[in-house]
């Protein structure tokens, strides 16, 4: 099963993308998911280096395995977790 959140709507609320993003890791542990896809679209690329900075952040990088961008479509970023 994979979960999926698209930011498209969220671009200019700093506070919204980090709860939507929180809530997205909280279902996937929960729900025991292997995979979360993040779609913050191509752009200018700030919206993905935002979510990368916040996957990058020490209390929410112990929560996941592994974090693969897409190589065939920018604007894509998948999440990988291990229960």
């Amino acid at each position: 099963m994979t979960l999926k959140l698209d930011l498209h709507d969220l671009y200019n609320s700093g506070q919204q993308i980090d709860r939507a993003l929180e809530g997205i890791i909280d279902e996937a542990e929960r729900t025991r998911t292997k995979t979360v896809e993040i779609i913050p679209g191509k752009g200018s690329g700030q919206l993905k280096k935002r979510v990368l900075r916040f996957l990058n952040r020490k209390d929410i990088k112990a929560r996941y395995h592994r974090v693969e961008k897409d190589s065939k479509n920018f604007g894509r970023v998948f999440v990988h977790f291990k229960h």
